[in-house]
This record gives C-alpha cells, sequence and structure tokens, in this order.
C-alpha cells in the first residue's frame, strides 16, 4: 500500500520518537517498506562518518534497501550544529515528498525532532567564535557546573531545559544571549509563531524500564562483541583527538578511557550502560514535554498493530 505524503495542503511527515533502545529503527524501516517511506534520521551521534558501531547506526542488512538520509553526512572532526540539520533535514523531507514518497523521521535527538515539528529557527548570524572559546577554556579549569550557572543567571528557562553535562548547548545559549541580547528562548518562541512547512504526526515508542534497562544491557553486550573498542582504537590511531565532541559521545569517552588505562575495560562498559541509561531517562523526560507526541506502548503493541496506527495517522483516521 503506497500512501502518497502530498495530499493536501501540507505534506504529512510521520515521526517515531522516543528514548534510546526502544525499536524506532526497526518499525520506521516496517513502516517504511510498507508505505513507500524514506528515513530522515535525527539522530546527533549517526551523523558522524566511521563511527557506525558506538551510535547503533542500522547496518545496510537492517536497512533492508530502504534509503535512510542524514546519516554519515559530516567526518567526527567537523561541527555540525542544530541549525545545519533542521536545513539539511527540511531539504530531504522537500526532496522524498517531491518523489511521492513518505518521509518517516526517526530518532531520539530531542533538539533535533523539536527543531522540525515546533519549526524552531536558529540564527547560524549570531555567532561568536571567540567567545565560544573562552567558554569551553573555562568548562574545563572549571567545570560545565560554572557555565550553566551563568545560563540560570539570564535564561532560567533555557537552563531548566539543558542538562549541566551539554556543555555544547550550554555555550550555544550563552553565545546566543552576548551576541542578541535576548535569551534563546525567546528567539524560539518568537520562531515558534510560524507554522512549519509539513504536517508532523508524532509517535514515541514507550517501554517499561526493567524492558528498556535490559535492552540497553544486550545492545551495549553486543556492541562491544561487533567490535565498538576497535572502532575506538581505530579512530584515535588516525589521528582524531578524544577532545573532539563527538568522541565525548556515550560508548565513546568510556572505552578511550580504558585505552587510556584510566579504568578496566570490564567498568568501561559498566559505564557505557550506566551513562545510556541516565541518557534514556533524560529522553523520556524531553519526550513527555512534545507537544502532539502520541505513546505507543511498544511491549503491548505488535509491530503490525503499531504499523496500523501510523497508516492511520497518515490517512487522517488517527
Amino acid at each position: 500500500m503506497i500512501i502518497r505524503s502530498n495530499e493536501g495542503k501540507k505534506g504529512k511527515v510521520i515521526v517515531i520518537a522516543g528514548p534510546t533502545a526502544t525499536g524506532k529503527t526497526a518499525l520506521a524501516v516496517e513502516l517504511a517498506l510498507q508505505v513507500g517511506g524514506e528515513i530522515v534520521s535525527a539522530d546527533s551521534m549517526q551523523i558522524y562518518r566511521k563511527m557506525d558501531i558506538g551510535t547503533a547506526k542500522p547496518t545496510m542488512e537492517e536497512r533492508q534497501g530502504i534509503p535512510h538520509h542524514m546519516i554519515d553526512i559530516v567526518d567526527p572532526d567537523e561541527e555540525y550544529s542544530v541549525a545545519q540539520f533542521k536545513t539539511d533535514a527540511e531539504a530531504c523531507i522537500k526532496d522524498i515528498i517531491g518523489r511521492g514518497k513518505v518521509p518517516i523521521v526517526a530518532g531520539g535527538t530531542g533538539l533535533y525532532i523539536n527543531s522540525l515539528v515546533y519549526n524552531i529557527n536558529f540564527s547560524e548570524s549570531t555567532s561568536d567564535w571567540d567567545y565560544r572559546e573562552r567558554l569551553k577554556n573555562l568548562a574545563m579549569e572549571q567545570g560545565p557546573e560554572t557555565l550553566h550557572k551563568m545560563l540560570e543567571d539570564i535564561d532560567p528557562i533555557s537552563a531548566r531545559a539543558i542538562h549541566p553535562n551539554n556543555v555544547k548547548r550550554v555555550i550555544r545559549a550563552l553565545e546566543v544571549y552576548k551576541t542578541t541580547g535576548k535569551p534563546i528562548s525567546s528567539h524560539k518562541e518568537v520562531s515558534r509563531e510560524i507554522p512549519p512547512p509539513y504536517d508532523y504526526k508524532i509517535f514515541g515508542l514507550d517501554l517499561s524500564r526493567e524492558t528498556l534497562y535490559s535492552r540497553i544491557e544486550k545492545r551495549v553486550d553486543k556492541m562491544m562483541e561487533m567490535g565498538l573498542y576497535e572502532e575506538v582504537e581505530g579512530l584515535l590511531n588516525e589521528g582524531y583527538s578524544p577532545n573532539l565532541v563527538s568522541l565525548q559521545g556515550i560508548g565513546y569517552k568510556e572505552i578511550i578511557s580504558a585505552i587510556k588505562g584510566e579504568c578496566s575495560l570490564k567498568t568501561a562498559v559498566d559505564n557505557i550502560k550506566k551513562g545510556t541509561r541516565h541518557l534514556a531517562k533524560r529522553q523520556i523526560t524531553w519526550f513527555k514535554k512534545t507537544e502532539g507526541l502520541k505513546w505507543i506502548n511498544a511491549e503491548k503493541t505488535d509491530i503490525w498493530a503499531m504499523i496500523k496506527i501510523l497508516t492511520d495517522a497518515l490517512n487522517n483516521q488517527g
């Protein structure tokens, strides 16, 4: 059954969100097979080339011939912003709809998804590289909490939404305030007044904590079997700095610690599992605040029932 997503005033886009390890990719691929769709990844780690295992990037076999966009688009040492993601992802969506296919956005990076569904615009003209570098140095010298306290003083709304350890986003919020005189939260509110160009139907996959944590444990063990240690070692041997933003991702920084001899490999693996559990908690909290998101219990709903829910949404029946 092919569903034409460009019927009506706005092209329809299915968004499959939720925490890591809930089966978003598998569902997105099956939906794409059923409705003539293509997948647009909304994962801030899968954008990097050469980083496949630790980012849980779908293999060619798992993709089942379905085109995947926004994967492998930058090298590990390249900077990439949410503003760039929004521009690039919307270009992909426009192209997919233009070819009569159904765009399916799938991923767990809440800021990426919000930039699309809320039509949040992030001005690239408000960059101050010197200030950004000073803030990076301050974070290294005094800890990320220092920057977060600075943000709390000028923009408490954003400070509540951004985790203190997410130094990159904290720096961006401080930079926007310095260059525009207004908090980044106010810029977002203004941009949200303009409706998005597409009709986004947003769904979140939900699992019990027990099941979710069990899946995370198994996924990390599988990553190690697939060669995560060797993947990280290879990146370092190629000359990539362990201080890169990309290599601060969960799974990479822990293995780097083991390679440096700062901890045992077992401790590193345990820390990956712990960090992934904490990530999942933050993702759940984020998506619970996403307006219009409909949760699907992925434990009690089989994949074909989920496909029906999603296809009904495309046909304006759900």
